[in-house]
């Protein structure tokens, strides 16, 4: 099976004899394995299994714990998400346990069944299906000759005892990854009938510090990864001795609370500034702007040169066309000039006319408007030359051609009517905005306080219009535009176009249906449109001009003005203003969070679990023990181990010993100590266990179990003390 890891294969497996136990130990969070006797593991990865495609070729590939981000472009992700064998603490999902174990043995070095016994850890109390269930794996995949099971918070705990730091008698805590369990010990036995357990642990406090910076910095979603956010729950978060005293000062000091405050600092890369250039810069620039001018006029002078020798050669070209033209006879003429491709004499002269026009204005000659004047009315006499010509004289192509060339010169004459008339409206606006400014020079005052008045007459008279036009002459009773409601007259337009409707449903209900056999009937059509379906599209009256102009007038000399919305229309909201990114905005500040998240070890209300806290726990479980001594109450609160990857957090030990003290009876011994190393004692101590002579006969192999069944394997419980 192909695995995918940066963990390297063990190479000694063989050296080792096959009666040296392997210890696992199957964390939630993490999966240790190695031999009896070692100081340390030789295998640690992450507790799960991710089995994504390849890109390209298609293969399902096996990840197993840790692995590069950057292998994960080449496979598709999207289906096959990290998965875990456990639920809550209890392994279930046995297939994937199965990969776990493959990747375990493979990089212990292992290349054919296993023939060491194994020693493996469980949670507290766990059920027989489950303990079931591994043997099964082991005995039937692995071939496994013999098992043990323990409890990993026993083997930590026998672990510390034998370093001296805790008692035969006590309490272990141990707040781990998916659940928190507390087990009182006897003489160095565990006495399971009064231990605790509560489903609050190390990852639920990376999840909440992970929804609380979500929420917190949502556009920063991407960079809160679990692996990003489990360190930094374990490197700034703590355990606040007094809960409520330490979110009154985040509230009430501030300045207290900013040196309690770590920040984070995300990749940003500091937007370019715009320095001003430097001389040296600038002159730079300048002869290379000169430089490239200077090469874009020596082009367009050799471009222009080449135009003007193309057009003298044409001009060149038809002078002699006519020249030879003049020498032809009468009978010739036309059979020269298809040779030519001109039809007559004429065409010949208006080409020469415009290549010389052409050649005037390529070399940069002024115009002569009066030869051009002459030019125009002589090529207008030649174009229509039938308008003059009375009827009788013209024959009937004649005549056709005569009516095109009257319809042509009239809209020519009208175009040029339009052009002169727009000319003269523009002298005269030039006229006008001359006259007001010689008005705003001398008074300024006065002419920004007439603008005003104007401005507001002009806005009154065009409202009005409106409300005629709208309401037919009468306004509702808020004296605003609007629709045409019930009781309000129509005006003279819509009853006209009210009545040709009427009339000619009143005509077709009389007998057959014949509207539309006449053409008169189509006059109807232009009738309703006349002066009433075109209302939407005729163009603004002069007032409304006007008043377009004076408002733009004073948004330009009074910076306060603000022209007058039209009804039915709303302020435009303001766009706004985006600032430049910082280096502060790319910063994840951790405050209140850093106690916040992991005081739900001791409120585990907080995240809907209704059950209690890491402190009170001690308490349930003293209670649960099956006979009630004082004096062993006291031995118990008096050599109090916590353990486990939780009990990492700085302030734990104060907090549980403020919370345990107020729970027992004043004047109780209670000492809390935390284990050498929290996260590897407890395969320390199974390794330790493991490595003793009379280690075998702790162990069961595959014939006792097929013998004596589930419920022999339910009452198989470990004796720690050998």
């Amino acid at each position: 099976m192909p695995f995918i890891s940066s963990i390297q294969r063990q190479t000694d497996f063989n050296l080792f004899d096959s009666n040296t136990p392997i210890v696992i130990d199957n964390g939630a969070s993490y999966f240790r394995i190695g031999w009896a006797g070692e100081p340390e593991p030789r295998v640690i990865f992450r507790n799960i299994v991710q089995r994504p495609r390849h890109k390209v070729t298609g293969e399902t590939v096996t990840i197993v714990g840790d692995h590069d981000p950057a292998l994960l472009k080449y496979f598709d992700c999207t289906r096959s998400g990290p998965r875990s064998a456990f639920d809550n603490n209890v392994v279930y999902q046995f297939e994937t346990m199965e990969y776990i174990l493959d990747f375990g043995f493979d990089r212990m070095g292992a290349t054919t069944e296993i023939d060491h016994p194994v020693l493996i850890t469980e949670c507290v109390c766990n059920p027989v299906q489950s303990r079931s269930k591994m043997a099964e794996l082991l005995f039937e995949t692995y071939g496994v000759p013999s098992i043990a099971f323990g409890v990993d918070v026993a083997f930590s705990y026998k672990y510390n005892q034998q370093q001296g730091v805790c008692a035969k008698d006590g309490l272990a805590l141990c707040p781990g990854f998916n659940t928190t369990h507390v087990i009182p010990f006897v003489d160095g036995e565990p006495v399971y009938e009064g231990c605790c357990r509560t489903n609050v642990g190390g990852f639920h406090v990376t999840n909440h510090l992970k929804q609380l910076l979500s929420l917190k910095y949502p556009y920063h979603l991407t960079r809160f990864t679990w692996e990003k956010v489990e360190d930094l729950k374990m490197e700034h978060c703590y355990i606040a001795s007094n809960y409520a005293s330490e979110a009154r000062l985040f509230q009430k000091e501030p300045e207290q609370a900013e040196a309690k405050n770590r920040c984070w600092q995300l990749p940003w890369v500091p937007p370019p500034t715009d320095e001003p250039p430097s001389e040296e810069e600038i002159a730079r620039k300048a002869a290379i702007k000169e430089k490239q001018g200077q090469r874009l006029r020596e082009m367009a002078e050799a471009k222009r040169s080449s135009k003007i020798n193309e057009l003298e050669n044409e001009l060149h070209g038809l002078e002699f066309l006519l020249h030879q033209l003049e020498q032809v006879d009468e009978s010739e003429v036309l059979s020269f000039l298809s040779e030519t491709g001109y039809v007559n004499r004429q065409e010949i002269e208006s080409a020469r006319n415009k290549v010389m026009q052409s050649l005037r204005k390529a070399k940069g000659e002024p115009k002569n408007e009066q030869a051009e004047a002459e030019k125009d009315d002589l090529g207008t006499s030649e174009k229509y030359s039938l308008i003059n010509i009375p009827d009788d004289m013209l024959t009937e192509e004649q005549l056709n051609e005569k009516k095109k060339q009257l319809s042509l010169k009239s809209m020519a004459d009208g175009r040029q009517r339009l052009k002169q008339k727009r000319y003269e409206e523009e002298l005269e606006r030039e006229r006008k905005q001359q006259l007001e400014e010689e008005k705003r020079l001398e008074n300024p005052d006065l002419y920004l306080e007439q603008l005003h008045a104007k401005y507001k007459d002009l806005s009154e008279r065009v409202d009005q219009q409106k409300r005629l036009k709208t309401n037919g002459g009468h306004s509702n009773a808020n004296n605003l535009s609007g629709g045409i409601g019930r009781g309000e007259r129509l005006n003279a337009a819509q009853r006209e176009r009210m009545r040709l409707l009427t009339t000619a449903a009143f005509d077709r209900g009389k007998g057959e249906d014949t509207f539309g056999a006449r053409d008169e009937d189509w006059q109807l059509y232009k009738l309703m449109s006349k002066d009433y379906g075109n209302d939407d599209d005729e163009e603004p009256d002069e007032d409304e001009t006007e008043l377009a102009r004076i408002s733009s007038r004073l948004q330009d000399l009074d910076p306060t003005f603000i022209p007058k919305l039209e009804a039915g229309t709303s302020q435009p909201a303001e766009v706004p203003r985006m600032r430049p990114l910082t280096k502060e905005d790319f910063q994840i500040v951790l405050g209140v969070e850093r106690f916040r998240c992991p005081e739900i070890l001791f409120n585990p209300n907080w995240i809907g679990v209704d059950q209690v806290g890491l402190d009170e726990m001690a308490g349930v479980s003293i209670r649960r023990l099956p006979y009630k001594d004082e004096t062993l109450e006291q031995r118990l609160t008096s050599s109090i181990l916590v353990t486990g990857g939780s009990s990492l957090f700085p302030g734990i030990v104060e907090r549980l010993e403020a919370g345990i003290r107020m729970i027992r009876p004043c004047g109780s011994p209670i000492k809390i100590v935390r284990a050498l190393d929290p996260v590897m004692d407890a395969w320390r101590g199974a390794a330790t266990f493991a490595s003793d002579s009379q280690f075998h006969m702790q162990t069961f192999n595959r014939q006792d179990y097929y013998e004596k069944g589930e419920d022999w394997l339910r009452r198989y419980q470990l004796r720690y003390t050998l």
